[in-house]
Order: C-alpha cells, then sequence, then structure tokens
C-alpha cells in the first residue's frame, strides 16, 4: 500500500507584528522569526524503523506577504533534517497548475473557491488533494505540533486500514493524542462557569469509551485531525467542509457518516500532541466551539432521505460530540456564558464580561447558516467526488504537477 505522511505547517507574520486583518487564523501559527516545532516533528521521525513512506509538506502562511520567506524557512528546515524518503514540498502554486493543467475540466472546482490553503478546512482538503496527486493509497495526516514516538507508527497506521468489521470495510482509521503527562486526557483545568459547558468531561468519558477499552480497533464518535489515515477510496468521495470554522476533524467524521462510512479509532495508535499554550480568551474559544456546534446541528438537522446516503443523528455521537449536537445546545450556550461572564466580572474584566455575553447573540443570529448546512455540502461533495474522478482518470498529468513540488529523489 503506497503511504503518504502529510503534514500541514502554519507559519504567521513575526511575533511583534502580530496578526493583521485580513490574515487567516490559526491556533497557534509559528512566527516567521521563530524556529516553531516543525523542526521537532521530522526530527521524530528520522527514528520510525520503515521508510516505506512518503512525505508531503504543505505550506499555510497566514498571509500572502510572508508565503516567500515561509517557502525558504520551511526548506531549510527540512533539508537539515536528512530524511531518506521522497518528500513534497506543496504551496498555493500548485493550484495554478491544477486549474490549467485541467482547466476544460474542473472550472466549476475554481469558481467554487472549493481548493485554498486558508482555514482549517480547506487546508486539509489539500492535504486530500496532494494525496490524490501522488498515488497514494493511504494518507496519513498528521500536524506540525506532535512528536512521533511508536517506531512502528507508519506499520500501525495502515495495519487495518482495508480490514472488515461487522460486515464493512475499514476505510478511516483514527488514532488519538497524548499530552505531555502521556494520557490521552485534554490538559485543561476545570473551572465553575463549565458547569453547563461541560465539553472536556464529556471528552474524557468518551476517551474512556473508546481509547481505553478493548476491542482495539472499534466505531469511534470522534476523531483528531493530526492523526487520521483515511484510504483512497474514501478521500476522494467526501471532502471536508468549507463552510466549518472549527472542529473540521469531527465534522469530515460526520460527513463520511452521511455517506456511509466510520472512522474506526485504533487504541494503540497514539501520538504525542506538544501544542503552544493557548492565547486567546475564554469566552473567544468558547465563541469558536458555539460556529461549529451550531453549524453541526443546523447540517444534521437539515438532512433529507437520499439514496445511498444515511441519516446520522445526535444520539449515534454520545458523549461527545453528541452532547453538544442535540435541542439543548441554546440552552448551554446561555447557561455557560451567563456563568462566564459573571466570572469576569468578579475578575473586574469588563470587556470579558460583555464578549461572553455577546456569545449567546451570536448564537442565536450569526452562527446560524443563511443557507441550507446539508444541502450546501451536498453539492460541495458532488463537485469534490467528479474533481477526484478527473484527477483519477489522468494519472500521467497529476503525476507531472506532483513531480514539479518533488524536493528529492529518495525513496
Amino acid at each position: 500500500m503506497k503511504k503518504l505522511v502529510i503534514i500541514p505547517t502554519y507559519w504567521g507574520r513575526q511575533k511583534d507584528e502580530g496578526w493583521h486583518e485580513g490574515d487567516a487564523v490559526y491556533d497557534h501559527p509559528t512566527p516567521i522569526n521563530e524556529q516553531g516545532t516543525l523542526r521537532r516533528t521530522l526530527e521524530s521521525m528520522k527514528h520510525l524503523k520503515s521508510n516505506d513512506y512518503q512525505l508531503a509538506l504543505i505550506v499555510c502562511p497566514t498571509c500572502n506577504e510572508i508565503e516567500n520567506q515561509v517557502i525558504e524557512k520551511v526548506k531549510a528546515i527540512f533539508n537539515q533534517m536528512g530524511l531518506n524518503v521522497r518528500s513534497y514540498f506543496f504551496t498555493s502554486g500548485v493550484l495554478d497548475k491544477i486549474y490549467s493543467t485541467f482547466s476544460e475540466h474542473i472550472e466549476v472546482v475554481r469558481s467554487e473557491g472549493m481548493l485554498s490553503f486558508y482555514g482549517y478546512p480547506n487546508v486539509r482538503n489539500i492535504c486530500l488533494l496532494v494525496a490524490e496527486l501522488t498515488d497514494a493509497e493511504a494518507a496519513i495526516l498528521i500536524d506540525d505540533d506532535e512528536v512521533i514516538e511508536l517506531d512502528d507508527f507508519i506499520e500501525r497506521s495502515v495495519e487495518n486500514l482495508g480490514s472488515f468489521i461487522n460486515g464493512k470495510t475499514v476505510k478511516a482509521i483514527a488514532g488519538y493524542y497524548l499530552n505531555k503527562y502521556g494520557t490521552y486526557y485534554d490538559d485543561v483545568v476545570i473551572h465553575p462557569w463549565m458547569t453547563y459547558w461541560n465539553r472536556f468531561s464529556c471528552k474524557a468519558r468518551a476517551y474512556d469509551q473508546i481509547i481505553g477499552s478493548e476491542p482495539r480497533i472499534k466505531r469511534t464518535p470522534f476523531a483528531f485531525g493530526g492523526a487520521m489515515v483515511i484510504h483512497r477510496s474514501l478521500f476522494r468521495k467526501v471532502p471536508f467542509d468549507p463552510e466549518i470554522t472549527r472542529g473540521e476533524d469531527i465534522d469530515y467524521l460526520l460527513n463520511c457518516e452521511m455517506f456511509g462510512d466510520s472512522f474506526y479509532l485504533d487504541n494503540t495508535l497514539s501520538i504525542k500532541h506538544l501544542p503552544a499554550p493557548k492565547e486567546h480568551p475564554e469566552w473567544k474559544r468558547v465563541r469558536e466551539d458555539i460556529y461549529r456546534f451550531v453549524y453541526q446541528k443546523a447540517k444534521i438537522n437539515s438532512q433529507r432521505k437520499m439514496q445511498n446516503m444515511i441519516e446520522i443523528r445526535p444520539e449515534l455521537y454520545e458523549p461527545y460530540p453528541g452532547e453538544f449536537l442535540k435541542d439543548d445546545l441554546e440552552e448551554k450556550i446561555f447557561k455557560s456564558n451567563m456563568m462566564l461572564s459573571q466570572n469576569y466580572l468578579g475578575e473586574g474584566d469588563i470587556q470579558g464580561s460583555r464578549e461572553s455575553l455577546k456569545n449567546i447573540y451570536i448564537a442565536k443570529n450569526e452562527a446560524v447558516p443563511e443557507f441550507n448546512a446539508f444541502e450546501r455540502y451536498y453539492q460541495t461533495q458532488l463537485i469534490w467526488s467528479n474533481f477526484m474522478e478527473i484527477l483519477a482518470k489522468n494519472p500521467k498529468l497529476k503525476a507531472n504537477i506532483a513531480r514539479k513540488y518533488q524536493l528529492n529523489e529518495s525513496e
């Protein structure tokens, strides 16, 4: 099985410049004047016992102005590693190559703006795209703030891909994150205001049920974008939803289930996740969750009966994310943000209090999609699957594009 490890790497302006209006928003992009975490990730790959895989780096700057600097920076980091695998280095220019090569066939893809190097779901779709360009059968997605500790990580990632469980072919495998302490729980402090926004306790229960129990391979209601293995037959059919702003990994799992394929978690497939400290205030992180859950709930609720599709329901994904996709979501948002607002007031943070109350308004207004979320995604899926079919039918053309972004000749 031809395997491609894909690592998107996120970079921002110099630290003293900070974020500018119009820049892409990521959790912790590396300032261009700092070393960041990518070197650590690539260093950990030198200890893999097999080099039977290929590697693709996806360069994701927060703005066009720094793209050339980022390209040089990432290339320098890669060249210092000396990894003995065929490697690719994809930049935004690959899209122009694709559009010009297949101009007669995929104008709709370009006009819909489905492919972009900005935004988490779009970057994930670029990951799937380069898997197709390089003719990979298995796309192994990891992130640039992770460390691979299993020396058989590659073999283990695909060991059960294509196997049969309860009569169904396994097309997607989810690994899981270990924190700096070596456990699979989120490294967070629980506060009283979270009483009704019990996301982390829900996740802990879900992790215990799925990661912490037998059998090794089982259907999972959650997945991690930086520990995800997707078979070609699935990534050719199902894209990430460009309309979601956060939580694109679990949203992708939901999309796959709509089209009849589940994710299966392997409770031996771990990767250490060592992200930079989050700098956003609590009210902003809650706001990001509001946008994702309100959107996902709208997509689930707007489903209609269709041939070869499954109608999914929140109960199938309990305790997480199911408990945040039910009809009481609005009540959870109201109660938790009222408590968070009071918490900010107690600390003398008037702005934080106001923003928490604004979250309640956003949940009922701005976060609710103005379009039918299911129909929009269904049309996206049709365009995507047709686009991938065109690429699949033209192996020489797509190989020529991939070759332009190859970094070395190693196998």
